[in-house]
């Protein structure tokens, strides 16, 4: 079954593709796609920064039916330490509703106004 999608992922995307600039795998700056490191059914990491990664189309698949390489090559990436405290927040709890899904819609928004304004600024995560 497909998780929807709504506004606050949208805008979550927006801002790990302008953050990435590039595939993280390939390099490539073309058809990017935000890419979960754990599924968006994880709610307490579904809209944190640290939990995705800017893919290409291609990439992105690869890894979708590559788990283990996508795995092995984020430690690389990103570091053990940063894996295992990812790991960690992942397994907590987060039960959200309309009103929340539209304040981390607006976190978002309000994000891709400032890269607007300041194309150096780092993306605050909302958690």
């Amino acid at each position: 079954m497909a998780i929807k999608r709504d506004a606050a992922d949208i805008n979550f995307s927006k801002c790990v593709r302008i953050r990435d600039k590039v595939c993280q795998r390939c390099g490539k700056g073309e058809n990017l796609e935000c890419a979960h490191i754990y599924g968006r059914s994880k709610k307490s990491t579904r809209w944190s920064m640290d939990n995705a990664v800017a893919l290409c189309h291609w990439c992105h698949r690869h890894y979708t039916s590559n788990p283990i390489q996508f795995h092995d090559d984020l430690l690389k990436l990103l570091g053990e330490g940063h894996m295992a405290i990812l790991r960690e927040k992942s397994n907590g709890i987060m039960k959200t509703n309309k009103l929340l899904r539209a304040e981390i819609s607006k976190h978002y928004r309000n994000e891709l106004k400032q890269i607007e304004v300041d194309p150096d600024h780092c993306v605050i995560s909302y958690n």
